[in-house]
């Protein structure tokens, strides 16, 4: 008889657990094909395994994940179990609903899966997988010839090591060693990630080198280790006397009682004494080519964004409901503020609201380039409160009272990139990219929830001989050469201006 009920429960976990994969299989079909993959079951999405002890629904969790040592099954006499399976780039949770101990076994016992999209679940990531149909990329380090630079690709890797490009998204940015103050404080807030090109000629070589140092040794945090890959270039006509063996210095502790290496005086440095003109477009392409995920937020590394950004949107890319399934090229612009120098940036929109209420904030360059960064329908964007989920706020062109817009977006590397031969220092370095941007009939999808924020400080006009004979000389080359390059290339759309 013993045996009989043994045997009886045997067949009732398989017959259950065949249920539970019918049921999972439903799920993800039961949209049909679309865009960007199935739509998720809502949130509180539940079924029953029939007969399923603890113990049982413990191996069943192991077994599926094929993953047991990061398989964690929490018991409590409230609610129940929370059953939360955690890797390098995958989490998800689910609620075992406990019933007293007489009747499991005998009765049913309920999981409840729960879709938190500050998380990235198991479904969610098969779905983009097979929707963005993208190619891994290799994450070895390599050099290359990039024009009249040279490029020092991956550097310095990240410790996450290699990455699925439908994984999350990478925060790609530029700098030269001395920006590198702003590192920790963005990946406190971005946590995924980033992909930085350092401009380093000559001795400034060596310099950036032992900067990188220090971020990983010596702030008290291993979010530099984790997620930071540091790509380095220069001018052929700057070519550092020696290529530090970072291998080798990696493996040696830096000695943290030294000053920052970032903190020193600008005129200092081999860049300011040789009069070099900041590449700033070069290092955007390279740290945005070198990213190894799909989607990219090409950005600056003084503007902080919003935390969760790249769990919400992938989840929000993965629901994939109007107008997301509209088939015009796009762009996920976001919203761009400066907060006072006194202020902490905030979390969340809430929190940014109210800055903005009390004058404590302000729209990015009110003061110094207002055109530049009005973003179409922002005061509506900023009298509507925040919601639990990422969604699409309205979606803009670039003409009209907003032809030299120059949004930072989330895009991906079939994006035109930026013209390498505009520089920091002439400004109007991100128009030619809008133009083409605006020919191709993108649509700027701007999302509601999701922004940046100038590291603390409020920017104000200052006055700026060189920079204005340059921003001359940049708007010469631009009408002169660049833009009928940009007519020939890309054609030319009614609206549409550099």
């Amino acid at each position: 008889m013993l045996t009989r009920r043994n045997l009886l429960l045997r067949c009732s976990i398989i017959a259950n657990l065949a249920v539970l994969v019918y049921i999972g299989m439903h799920i993800i079909v039961k949209s049909g094909p679309v865009e960007y993959g199935y739509e998720p079951a809502p949130l509180g999405t539940s079924f029953t395994l029939q007969g399923t002890s603890k113990d049982q629904l413990r191996t069943f969790i192991m077994d599926k994940t094929q993953e047991p040592t990061v398989a964690e099954v929490k018991f409590n006499s409230s609610a129940g179990a929370v059953i939360a399976l955690n890797s390098s780039s995958v989490q998800t949770e689910a609620v075992y609903a406990e019933q007293p101990e007489e009747e499991v076994g005998a009765g049913s016992t309920q999981l409840t899966v729960a879709q938190d999209e500050t998380i990235l679940d198991v479904a969610t990531l098969e779905s983009l997988r097979n929707v963005l149909n993208c190619q891994d990329k290799s994450f070895e380090p390599s050099t290359r010839q990039r024009g009249e630079f040279w490029v020092l690709h991956n550097f310095v890797r990240a410790e996450h090591g290699p990455l699925g490009c439908h994984e999350t998204i990478t925060y790609t940015t530029h700098g030269d060693f001395t920006f590198m103050d702003n590192l920790v404080p963005l990946l406190e807030k971005w946590r995924n990630p980033v992909s930085l090109a350092i401009h380093a000629p000559g001795t400034d070589l060596a310099a950036a080198a032992n900067c990188i140092r220090y971020m990983r040794d010596c702030m008290n945090t291993d979010l530099v280790k984790m997620y930071a890959t540091f790509h380095v270039f220069f001018s052929t006509k700057h070519i550092p006397k020696q290529i530090p063996n970072m291998k080798k210095l990696l493996t040696e502790q830096y000695n943290c009682s030294l000053p920052a290496p970032y903190k020193v005086d600008s005129n200092t440095l081999y860049k300011t004494q040789k009069k070099l003109l900041y590449p700033v477009n070069v290092g955007r392409n390279i740290a945005r080519e070198s990213a190894l995920t799909h989607f990219v937020l090409a950005s600056d590394i003084e503007l902080y964004p919003s935390p969760l950004l790249a769990e919400r949107f992938l989840n929000m890319i993965a629901r994939n409901r109007p107008p997301l399934n509209m088939t015009n090229p796009r762009v996920f612009p976001l919203s761009i503020f400066e907060v006072e120098g006194n202020q902490t940036v905030p979390n969340t929109k809430n929190e940014l609201l109210d800055l903005l209420k009390r004058g404590l904030a302000i729209p990015f360059h009110k003061k110094v380039c207002s055109g530049c960064h009005n973003v179409p329908k922002s005061k509506e964007w900023m009298h509507e409160n925040e919601t639990q989920q990422l969604d699409i706020f309205h979606i803009g062109k670039r003409i009209g009272a907003f032809v030299h817009w120059e949004p930072i977006f989330i895009g991906t590397n079939f994006e035109p990139l930026y013209d390498e031969r505009l520089s920091w220092e002439g400004k109007s370095d991100k128009m030619t990219q809008g133009y083409a941007l605006c020919v191709m009939d993108y649509d700027f999808m701007i999302l509601n929830n999701a922004f940046l924020v100038h590291r603390p400080g409020i920017k104000t006009l200052t006055k700026d001989d060189r920079r204005a004979r340059l921003a001359a000389k940049t708007n010469q080359l631009i009408r002169r050469i660049i833009f009928p390059e940009l007519k020939v290339l890309y054609g030319v759309r009614k609206g549409c201006a550099v």
